[in-house]
C-alpha cells in the first residue's frame, strides 16, 4: 500500500483533532473541516468521499465525517510526528516554542517512522509538546486530560498552566511574553463578565488583565505545592526585599532540631503532619521550661496511617539541656536525650516493639539574614521486632538496632516572621532481615516556608514544606506544621 499523500495526512489529521472535543457518536461537520483546512466546503466535501472510498473515514452527507479505526491510526501517527517534531525543535534546536508550528506541519510529512522512534528516544519519550498538547504513544494511544480554563478555574487558588490550545503564533508571542506558558504558575483574582475580562497575578506578583477569549485558550491544573511556595515566596519577596529586624521565629524547625530551649515561663505546642511513600503520620509535641530556660522536659506522641493500618506510633519523653548559649563567634547547643516507648502496635507496622533511647546534639547559628542548624544523632532499640516472609513461612526476628543521622538546614529570612527553608537529613538504618541486619541509607531534601504571628504574649506559627527522600526509589511527599506559644504564668 502507498504511503498517503500530504494532502490525506493534513485531511486525516484535521478530522482527527476535530473529533477530540466532541462525543464518539458525533460527526465532524463539513464546514468546520473546510474552515480548519482554508478550503472551500466544496473541495473538502470531495477529499472526504475520497478517504470513504479508501475505508479511512465514514461520510454521511450533510451530516458530517468521521474517521474509521485505521484513519484514526494514521492520523495519530501524524499528530505523533507533528507534536515531536516540535518538541525536538525547542529542546536540541533551541527555536522558540512560538515559531515550531508551521516548521513542524512541512516536516511531519517527510520525516520516517525510524527517525521519529529515535527522536522519542533522545527526548526520553514525552508525554507533551511544546504547548502542553499531548504525544500519541508508538501504538497511535493518546492520553486524555481533563483541564481547566483561566475562564472556569477557581478564583484565588493558584494554577499551573498545563496547555495553550492556541498555535497560532501571534498568540504563542503574547502568552511568552505575559508568561503564560506551560509550567508558569498564576492566580485568577477576578473575572468581569461587564468587561469580558479575567484579572491575573502572575510571576514576581505581577498584575495581568486578559481576555475572556484569550484565557479560554489558557488550560491549566491544580498547582503542585512547590510552585504554590515559590509563588507565595515571590509575593513576600516582592513585598519586602529584605529586612533589617531580628528573626522573630526562631524555634520552629520542621525536621532538622534547633538549639534553643523554651523561655522561662513558656511552654509550646507543635504539631506536624506529613504524607510520603504511602505513609501518613502525624506528631504531637508539647516543651516544658523545668523550671527555666537550662532544661526543658518534652513529650512527642506519633500517629500512623501505613498500609490501611492506623494507630498510635511509639512514644518519646525528652530531655534537653541548653549547654551553650548562641554568642559572637560560637553557636547556640543543646543536647537532648529521649526515650522511646513501644505504644505502638509492631504487629501492624505502626511501632517497633522495643524500648529504646535517641540521642541528638543540635547547633544553631545565625550570620545575617541566615539561620544555620545542625544536627548529629542516633537512635538505639533495645529489641526491635520484625515479622520476616520467607515463601509461605512467617517468623518473627527481635534484634537490637543502631541508627545514626546528620541534619542541616538554612533559613533565609525574607520578613522578620516569613522565612525560606531548607532542610535535609541523611540517615543509615539499620534493619531486620532473614538472616541479619543490613543497612538502608536515606537522604531527604525538604524545600518549605514558615510564617507567624505574635498574639500578645502568646505567637502562631504556620509552616509547610515539599520533603523529597531518595532510598530504594524516589518519593515527594507533604509536611505541614503548626505551632502555639503561650504563657503557663506571667512572666
Amino acid at each position: 500500500m502507498a504511503a498517503p499523500s500530504q494532502t490525506v495526512e493534513n485531511y486525516l489529521k484535521a478530522i482527527y483533532q476535530a473529533q477530540l472535543s466532541i462525543s464518539d457518536s458525533e460527526l465532524v461537520p463539513m464546514g468546520q473541516l473546510a474552515e480548519s483546512l482554508g478550503v472551500v466546503p466544496g473541495t473538502a466535501t470531495t477529499m472526504v468521499k475520497a478517504l470513504a472510498e479508501s475505508g479511512l473515514a465514514h461520510y454521511e452527507p450533510y451530516a458530517g465525517v468521521r474517521l474509521t479505526a485505521a484513519g484514526q491510526k494514521l492520523a495519530a501517527m501524524v499528530l505523533r510526528r507533528h507534536r515531536l517534531i516540535e518538541l525536538f525543535l525547542v529542546r536540541v534546536m533551541g527555536m522558540s516554542w512560538t515559531e515550531v508550528h508551521d516548521e513542524a506541519e512541512n516536516l511531519e510529512h517527510a520525516v520516517s517512522d525510524r527517525l521519529i522512534g529515535l527522536i522519542d528516544d533522545m527526548l526520553g519519550h514525552p508525554a507533551v509538546d511544546p504547548h502542553g498538547d499531548p504525544i500519541p504513544d508508538r501504538h497511535g494511544a493518546l492520553a486524555s486530560h481533563e483541564y481547566d480554563s483561566l475562564l472556569t478555574c477557581g478564583i484565588g487558588t493558584p494554577v499551573t498552566i498545563a496547555r495553550v490550545s492556541d498555535q497560532d503564533r501571534s498568540f504563542l508571542q503574547f502568552a511568552e511574553k505575559h508568561e503564560l506558558r506551560p509550567g508558569d504558575t498564576v492566580q485568577v483574582e477576578e473575572r468581569s463578565a461587564e468587561g469580558d475580562s479575567v484579572r491575573l497575578r502572575v510571576r514576581n506578583n505581577r498584575k495581568l488583565t486578559i481576555g475572556a477569549r484569550a484565557a479560554s485558550k489558557v488550560l491549566v491544573r491544580a498547582a503542585s505545592a512547590l510552585a504554590i511556595l515559590l509563588m507565595l515566596s515571590q509575593t513576600l519577596l516582592a513585598q519586602n526585599s529584605g529586612s533589617s529586624e531580628p528573626f522573630r521565629i526562631t524555634d520552629n524547625s520542621f525536621l532538622v532540631e534547633e538549639a534553643f530551649n523554651q523561655e522561662k515561663g513558656i511552654f509550646q505546642n507543635i504539631f506536624g503532619m506529613m504524607r510520603i511513600g504511602g505513609i501518613l503520620s502525624a506528631s504531637f509535641t508539647q516543651e516544658w521550661p523545668v523550671p527555666a530556660k537550662a532544661h526543658q522536659l518534652s513529650y512527642t506522641v506519633l500517629l500512623v496511617d501505613v498500609d490501611r493500618k492506623n494507630g498510635f506510633g511509639d512514644m518519646l519523653i525528652n530531655y534537653r539541656y541548653q549547654l551553650m548559649e548562641e554568642g559572637p563567634g560560637r553557636p547556640a547547643c543543646s543536647p537532648r536525650a529521649s526515650l522511646i516507648l513501644p505504644t505502638g502496635d509492631s504487629n501492624d507496622g505502626l511501632g517497633d516493639g522495643s524500648i529504646g533511647v535517641q540521642a541528638n546534639v543540635p547547633f544553631s547559628k545565625q550570620t545575617g539574614d541566615w539561620y544555620w542548624h545542625w544536627n548529629v544523632g542516633l537512635t538505639w532499640l533495645k529489641s526491635a521486632r520484625a515479622t520476616l516472609h520467607e515463601g509461605d513461612l512467617v517468623s518473627i526476628r527481635r534484634d537490637p538496632l543502631a541508627s545514626p543521622f546528620f541534619a542541616a538546614s538554612a533559613i533565609y529570612r525574607l520578613r522578620p516572621m516569613f522565612h525560606l527553608m531548607l532542610e535535609s537529613i541523611a540517615t543509615s538504618d539499620q534493619e531486620i532481615e532473614i538472616n541479619g541486619t543490613s543497612r538502608q541509607g536515606t537522604f531527604t531534601l525538604s524545600p518549605g516556608l514558615r510564617t507567624g504571628w505574635d498574639l500578645g504574649e502568646k505567637q502562631l506559627v504556620l509552616g509547610i514544606a515539599v520533603p523529597i527522600t531518595w532510598a530504594i526509589g524516589t518519593d515527594t511527599g507533604l509536611f505541614v506544621y503548626a505551632s502555639y506559644e503561650l504563657p503557663f504564668r506571667k512572666n
